[in-house]
């Protein structure tokens, strides 16, 4: 299906997203709720039925599934964090590779590597003699490293996820919005539709697969949202692939500044993405339009930009403009932790901090009921799902959280 359109002012990414939930009754209770039907909360949620089927899991997307950052990604596969590999991350592309298998589900994916280009070599990289690639972007650029990566098509991830997710038995209720949380031992959540009908739902623990645009629900008050924007030209010929560098079609990204990305697709376009250019707060974020004249402006100098990388792309022509939201913090880590008001004692539901140490309690007495997971900044269309898994066997009581994710507080 279509994205809705309430996600129109972001344009129209080149994904096609062909999945529609079977309609369910709001149960009363729930033993897991995921909040947001991206990557991560679809991922976490089969995982959840895959490794507990006897427990009832719902996720609640408040538009349509993948309407936020996994269905506007670029599909640029990567390795690590954005702050790079962290102590116990793990493989996370032979995660990400088992998980889909396990998953069953099929999205083109591509693990042939990824280039970093940069306009010198920074010490360790490899020099530029070497490099397919010679764009004139502020200084000559160039490939300076290879990295683990590869490239996808997000459309067909979140298809194939929640897929995933309905077979095993989770129930999707997109166009729920979580506004707010009542906390105590047994959290209720308090949703409203599309037609602005009021709704609870009780449940034992909670996943709040993150985005940019629900900060204030999620505890995230201090992220960093931005809306990034990518432009999709029309497709060119093999020749002139060949030409700009690209004839490997291995995915790219600047490792310096101004920013610059992209990706070929099967049919010979190509993805071009810039940073980040947008710093409105979470709520004004929903509000952009990227036809509106700044926005619109800021696509032309994208566009121009491409046009003088390469003779080759002088007379290019462009398909495709789109935005697409992004959240980071300061440290560029993900946030992994346990929600700041979800450790709660079994007498009345006092809140405890984001570590869940408290003074007087002994550990019988605490439970914790929540888990943030989000802020990927621009590295999560792999390392979303592989955490989004780890989510749930820590919700299950079966693994611990990282030490390197937690929430400032």
């Amino acid at each position: 299906m279509p994205f809705s359109a309430r996600r129109d002012p972001w344009g129209s990414p080149p994904w096609n997203i062909s999945f529609t939930p079977q309609r369910h009754k709001l149960p009363a209770h729930v033993d897991f709720a995921v909040i947001g039907g991206g990557f991560t909360g679809l991922a976490a949620a089969t995982w959840l039925r895959i490794l507990a089927p006897d427990n009832s899991v719902a996720v609640f997307e408040a538009a349509r599934i993948g309407a936020g950052a996994s269905g506007r990604t670029g599909g640029m596969v990567l390795a690590e964090t954005a702050a790079g590999n962290q102590p116990g991350l793990g493989d996370v592309l032979a995660g990400f590779r088992a998980i889909l298998e396990k998953m069953r589900v099929r999205c083109d994916l591509e693990l042939s590597g990824a280039w970093e280009i940069a306009r010198q070599p920074s010490s360790g990289q490899a020099g530029h003699t070497q490099s397919p690639v010679a764009w004139n972007d502020s200084g000559i650029l160039r490939v300076v490293n290879e990295v683990p990566g590869g490239t996808l098509d997000p459309g067909k991830l979140v298809t194939g996820l929640a897929r995933a997710a309905q077979r095993h038995g989770a129930q999707i209720h997109e166009n729920h919005r979580v506004q707010n949380v009542s906390w105590s031992a047994t959290p209720e959540l308090h949703l409203t539709t599309s037609r602005g009908a009021a709704q609870k739902i009780s449940a034992a623990k909670i996943l709040f697969a993150s985005n940019a645009l629900s900060l204030p629900q999620s505890g995230l008050a201090d992220m960093h949202p931005r809306l990034t924007l990518a432009v999709l030209t029309r497709p060119i010929s093999e020749k002139a692939l060949a030409a700009i560098g690209l004839a490997e079609r291995k995915p790219f990204y600047t490792v310096d500044f101004p920013y610059l990305w992209g990706r070929v697709r099967t049919d010979l376009s190509i993805v071009w993405g810039a940073g980040l250019v947008q710093s409105p707060d979470a709520d004004d974020l929903e509000r952009v339009d990227i036809t509106a004249e700044d926005s619109a402006a800021a696509f032309d100098r994208l566009e121009n930009r491409i046009c003088h990388l390469h003779p080759e792309l002088e007379r290019i022509k462009f398909a495709r403009r789109w935005g697409g939201p992004i959240l980071f913090r300061d440290s560029w880590k993900p946030v992994f932790d346990w929600h700041p008001q979800s450790v709660a004692t079994g007498f009345g539901g006092t809140s405890r901090g984001a570590t869940g140490r408290a003074s007087n309690v002994t550990s019988h007495d605490v439970s914790r009921n929540a888990i943030v997971l989000g802020a990927y900044a621009g590295h999560g269309v792999a390392l979303s799902s592989y955490l989004g898994t780890w989510a749930a066997e820590v919700l299950l009581g079966r693994r611990k959280l990282p030490q390197w994710s937690a929430l400032d507080t």
